[in-house]
């Protein structure tokens, strides 16, 4: 039977409510909540797999694994974290876990949407500062339909395309940028650039790389109305922090959703914690309770496919 290591579970079962034993049918499965990068050589050693939730390895760090590394899972979708190539040259493979959260980010963002075109948020602020103006006064926010509204998807993957089915449910247009043209029913490919230009919502959705990060900079910026919002569910690094801040601050765009940042956890005094246009909620698009159970689920899929000489979702 293998061996296998969970790093740092404690990132994806923090309430100690995900259900571990299916891990236990075909590999022997040793726990650890953290692990500081000083102990992982040694909390490796005897381990053919290794798990980690979004944590940092480095090529330097692979290139020391113990020859009985075979498999390192990511579990999670994005393998931005771990050196591929350097895991490549000591002939470990890497598999990730996509899909599992694509109801649960796609859920996320429609949230956004309709929380950003009622002003929501702003409301109950209003409310705890004691301004009640929206209830004895005119309305005093923004507050419209998103119905004929047009969202812009940035990435036409399993979770943007769900967003889109959504967002046709609710009578949104929809324009689409992705590398390739899909065939999906009812949307507009276009150019990044267009996309920016004619959306009422822009929302993110393609992985972190090389060619993606600061992908939205200050020039991308410029091109959305003045009226309209942008959604990040992806990555925070797509995005490009300062260039978003002052966007926000001089009312160039109407206002950001993020559940992401760069880096995660933000600095608590970033100017994005006290802008009245802007919503913060800390990467909880996949950690729905159903979501995390989902991952361990098909994280021991991928941990048997690999043991039976048929890996699955090999990334590198």
């Amino acid at each position: 039977m293998k061996n296998t290591v969970f790093l740092n579970s404690k990132k994806l079962n923090f309430d100690n409510n995900i259900d571990f034993s299916n891990l236990n049918n075909f590999t022997k499965v040793t726990q650890y909540d953290s692990s500081a990068e000083s102990e992982i050589l040694e909390r490796i050693k005897g381990q053919n797999i290794v798990v980690t939730k979004e944590f940092p390895l480095s090529g330097e760090l692979i290139s020391k694994f113990p020859p009985s590394v075979e498999l390192i899972c990511e579990a999670g979708t994005g393998y931005n974290n771990i050196d591929i190539k350097t895991a490549r040259k000591k002939n470990i493979t890497v598999c990730n876990v996509p899909d599992y959260s694509t109801d649960a980010v796609a859920q996320l963002v429609i949230a956004f949407i309709l929380n950003l075109s009622s002003s929501l948020s702003k409301q109950q602020v209003m409310i705890k500062q004691n301004n009640f103006d929206n209830f004895s006064k005119d309305l005093q926010v923004p507050h419209f339909e998103v119905k004929e509204k047009t969202l812009g998807v940035i990435g036409a993957g399993a979770i943007g395309q769900r967003v889109i089915k959504t967002a046709l449910a609710l009578g949104m247009k929809v324009l689409v940028y992705n590398r390739s043209v899909k065939a999906i029913d009812n949307v507009k490919f276009v150019s990044l650039d267009e996309l920016l230009e004619k959306s009422d919502f822009v929302t993110l959705h393609c992985p972190l790389t090389e060619s993606t990060k600061n992908l939205i900079d200050r020039s991308k910026l410029n091109l959305m109305k003045s009226s309209a919002f942008i959604i990040n569910t992806a990555r925070g690094a797509i995005i490009k922090e300062t260039d978003l801040i002052e966007a926000l601050k001089n009312k160039e765009i109407a206002g950001a959703a993020l559940d992401v940042q760069y880096p995660e956890p933000p600095a608590f005094d970033n100017p994005l914690f006290s802008m009245d246009n802007v919503i913060l909620t800390p990467h909880i698009g996949c950690k729905c309770i159903e979501s995390r159970q989902r991952l361990i689920n098909l994280l021991g899929k991928n941990i048997e496919s690999f043991i039976n000489n048929k890996a699955t979702n090999v990334v590198n």
